[in-house]
This record gives C-alpha cells, sequence and structure tokens, in this order.
C-alpha cells in the first residue's frame, strides 16, 4: 500500500484529496497547509494524518508527494521533496516563470527522481480519443487545432494578482494540449486581448479575454480562445482538423451554449458547472497514474519538461500581449 503527502489544500488541493481518498491502493493520506484550521478540517473528513509543517510531512515516511499550494511555492516544494527522493506531483506551473522552471527541471534531471505535472485533459477520454486519432494518422497532416477555455466567473482577484496573467494560469492548459496533440513544438506566437470586466486585470497588467495564435514546426497552427467571462457554465472544447478527417472533444451535452437552431436542441445540458466537475473523471485517472509512478511505473502524463516547453510558451504569449507583435519562443528562451 501507499501513503501519499497533500501540500496545499485551498481549492484544487482540497478537492485532490477528496479525489486521492476514493482510490484503491493509498493506505493513508498525509495533509499540510499554512492553515492550521483547514488541515484539521480536511484531516477528520477524510482520516488523513495532520502534519504541522511541510518539513514534518516529507519527514513522515510518504512514499510520495502531491503539491497543491499557490503558484509562486510550486518549486521550492517540488524540489523539497525531490531532494528527499520523493516521486511528486505538482501542480502546473512547475514554477513561476520560464527561466525558473527551466532551472527547476535541471535541478530534477540531476537528481532522477519522478516528477509528474498536474495537465488533467490528458486523462480525459475524449482528449485522449483526439490524440489517438492523430497519432493512426486518421487526420492526415494536420492543419488546424482549436482549443478554448472559457471560465464561467474570473478567480478571486487576489489569486489574479500573483497568477502572472491568463496566459500562465489558464491558458497552459490549452497550450499543453496543443502540443501534446501535435505532437509539435511551438516556433512563434502572437496574443492579443481585452478588458471588459473587473478593471482590476488591467491594475495587474492582465486581460479578461484573449486570443493566440501559435505556429508549430510541423505545420500545424494553434488557436486559442480564452476567457474570463461565460455565466452559462465552463467551456472547454478541442477541434482537430486535418486534411483528411476532423475530431472534436468537449462537444458533450454539457457544452454550456445556447442553440439557436430551432431543429437541433444540442446540448441538453446540464451544462458544465466549473473545472472541477467537468474533469472529475480526468482528475481522478491522473492521479491514479501517480500512484502508478509511485509505485514504479512511468510517467503517464505531462513531465517536466513537457512543462517547461508550456512555460515557454505561455511567456511568449505574455510578451507578444504587451508588445502587440509575433514573437518566437527562442527570443524569451534566449533573453
Amino acid at each position: 500500500m501507499t501513503t501519499l503527502g497533500v501540500i496545499g489544500l485551498g481549492r484544487i488541493g482540497a478537492f485532490h484529496v477528496d479525489t486521492l481518498s476514493g482510490l484503491d491502493g493509498i493506505d493513508r493520506l498525509v495533509v499540510a497547509d499554512e492553515r492550521p484550521d483547514v488541515v484539521a478540517a480536511v484531516a477528520a473528513k477524510h482520516g488523513a494524518t495532520p502534519a504541522d509543517s511541510v518539513e514534518d510531512l516529507l519527514d513522515s515516511g510518504v512514499d510520495g508527494v502531491v503539491v497543491a499550494a499557490a503558484t509562486p511555492a510550486h518549486a521550492e516544494l517540488t524540489l523539497a521533496a525531490v531532494h528527499r527522493g520523493l516521486p511528486t506531483f505538482c501542480e502546473k506551473p512547475i514554477a513561476a516563470t520560464a527561466a525558473e522552471s527551466a532551472h527547476v527541471a535541471t535541478v530534477i534531471a540531476k537528481a532522477g527522481v519522478p516528477v509528474q505535472v498536474g495537465y488533467q485533459r490528458r486523462f480525459d477520454v475524449a482528449f485522449a480519443a483526439a490524440k489517438q486519432a492523430v497519432d493512426s494518422g486518421a487526420l492526415g497532416p494536420l492543419h488546424t487545432v482549436r482549443s478554448t477555455t472559457m471560465d464561467p466567473s474570473p478567480p478571486p482577484m487576489e489569486y489574479i494578482a500573483g497568477s502572472g496573467g491568463i496566459f500562465r494560469d489558464c491558458a497552459v492548459h490549452d497550450f499543453d494540449v496543443l502540443r501534446w496533440i501535435t505532437g509539435q513544438n511551438a516556433v512563434e506566437v502572437y496574443a492579443t486581448g481585452t478588458n471588459q470586466g473587473d478593471p482590476r486585470f488591467a491594475q495587474y497588467g492582465d486581460v479578461d479575454t484573449a486570443a493566440v495564435v501559435v505556429k508549430f514546426d510541423g505545420g500545424a497552427m494553434g488557436i486559442v480562445s480564452a476567457a474570463r467571462y461565460n455565466a452559462r457554465g465552463y467551456d472547454c472544447r478541442l477541434e482537430v482538423h486535418g486534411f483528411h478527417d476532423t475530431v472534436v472533444a468537449g462537444w458533450d451535452q454539457g457544452v454550456p451554449m445556447r442553440n439557436t437552431d430551432p431543429h437541433n436542441d444540442f446540448p441538453t445540458g446540464p451544462y458544465h458547472h466549473f473545472f472541477m466537475d467537468r474533469f472529475t473523471d480526468a482528475f481522478r485517472a491522473e492521479l491514479a497514474g501517480f500512484v502508478s509512478v509511485v509505485k514504479g511505473e512511468a510517467i503517464p502524463g505531462a513531465t517536466v519538461a513537457d512543462a517547461v516547453e508550456v512555460a515557454w510558451l505561455a511567456e511568449a504569449a505574455t510578451e507578444s500581449l504587451r508588445r502587440g507583435t509575433p514573437v518566437r519562443i527562442e527570443e524569451v528562451r534566449n533573453a
């Protein structure tokens, strides 16, 4: 049996504890957070062992660690676990900037400890089927891949203030999917955006609505739409267009849209409310995959190397938004 530690018990951390507590093969959970009352509540709910500190958790005999704290702490916490030889699952991103991500990746590679990064869309059955269709060659050469992420409402502004912007905390999921689906590397990015909602987005140098065009080295074009305001629900879709065929993911009955065609009642709902209900099964499969990593199997999802490439993509998009011009990945990588 396996003992896992979970560091960070905010929205996603508490959700991960819920998921892990229902997985087979986990004997015990140890939880830690800087808020003792939250630790006590989560531990009591799931029969987990509370830890007084991160150090106590890391030294408690856990077999692996899930890092789900706030983004600025990801690098430090992941490396603390890695230095103890503990397989680690780190929620995206692995660090606050691309340069720091690259540094963390170098340290992890030298340590030789497996680290899986949390990009759960890879584990969604429809997204995985789209990937299989591409890999089979059935679509022929890819020309366009469209990825959409629209939240029903913005996260708290306290989160936005330290998130690094819409490309680093939201569209990174789209960037990861584009790379994964195409099997190609990004070479150039053009990003634009607008603000029509909370004025604090602009104060933080961010936008509430964004569009990104990504050129890939194999000829495919990626198109990303991201928005903080989509009151009908959480909208996450993928379209993959090849010369021979097209496949889609996320076009289910819960896609939050109102169809104006009087002869078509799709979608019938209920609409997806948020990413946690949209991807419940994917998160479960992702964390089950991490349990297998702890037991010595290969990483089934996104690696640290994948996360670094996504971080450079997000960096280029952020710079492109600032400049108002296309930015090549090599420009930010070598800056």
